[in-house]
């Protein structure tokens, strides 16, 4: 992914990038695995579980990069902005947005 400019230019890129349906099923996994690791975090006190969060997140999301759409993810160009657009496309999904595209 090339470098944007802004987010509002990003995003339809982001989700370009995340086109096919297994590929978000792989990044709403891992970002969903990674929320309850963080929240077991905190409510345990094991910090070590924080850290298994971005692993796991990241984990599931590059493995969907790797052998599904088979590109590079946009955390390696835009880092700040591909970590929010990876809830926001949850979120969206969740909502019933995307276009039932996974």
């Amino acid at each position: 992914m090339e470098r944007s400019k802004t987010y509002r230019e990003f995003w339809p890129r982001y989700l370009g990038e995340h086109r096919r349906p297994a590929t978000r099923a792989l990044h709403f996994t891992g970002t969903c695995l990674g929320l309850l690791l963080l929240a077991g975090a905190v409510a345990t006190g094991h910090w070590g579980l924080a850290v298994a969060a971005l692993v796991c997140g990241y984990a599931f999301a590059w493995i969907g990069h790797a052998v599904v759409e088979r590109n590079r993810p946009a955390t390696f160009t835009h880092p700040w902005w591909s970590f929010l657009s990876d809830f926001r496309m949850l979120f969206t999904w969740l909502g019933g947005g995307l276009g039932g595209r996974g």
